[in-house]
């Protein structure tokens, strides 16, 4: 993830959204196989709540960034521990329970995005109003997001060595 202005083409934002989540989901629908070992990418760790944890801090964070300034607030600053932190429920096994509040949540926020975006004009997602990157820019940063799930990977391989 890089605080770089993201590069946008022609797709709807909101799909670039909704795709990214699908994808985590699909490769979330493998981690109940998960052997307990976090798995390392860069100089981070990350295992299956992590990564489902920091999709939906993400969308989360940028939700209310989007709202804030179409509403002419200030944003929250950001205070989020990111990835740099893994706590102890990070740790914890990933449970077909899991993985069903998993969906719902991320559906939910899918869903959520998909309305809000798709109710902004095109002058919105290309000038939009407050500080920041636009909100086309901020989905197309959002789809960033696949990195904590790709961290994790597809565990659905037999003999897995992670």
């Amino acid at each position: 993830m890089s605080d770089e202005i993201p590069t946008t083409d022609d797709r709807e934002p909101a799909l670039v959204v909704s795709l990214m989540i699908d994808h985590v989901l699909d490769l979330a629908a493998t981690w109940t196989t998960w052997d307990g070992h976090p798995v390392r990418a860069g100089d981070r760790i990350y295992t299956p709540h992590k990564a489902i944890r920091r999709v939906a801090d993400h969308l989360i964070d940028h939700l209310a960034e989007v709202d804030a300034r179409l509403a002419g607030n200030p944003t929250i600053p950001d205070r989020w521990h990111a990835s740099a932190s893994t706590t102890p429920g990070d740790l914890a096994p990933f449970t077909d329970q899991d993985l069903d509040e998993a969906k719902s949540r991320l559906t939910r926020l899918s869903q959520i995005w998909t309305n809000r975006l798709s109710a902004l004009t095109l002058d919105q997602l290309d000038r939009s109003p407050g500080a920041g990157w636009t909100f086309r820019q901020i989905a197309f940063h959002l789809a960033g997001s696949a990195y904590y799930g790709d961290a994790v990977g597809d565990l659905s391989a037999v003999g897995s060595d992670r």
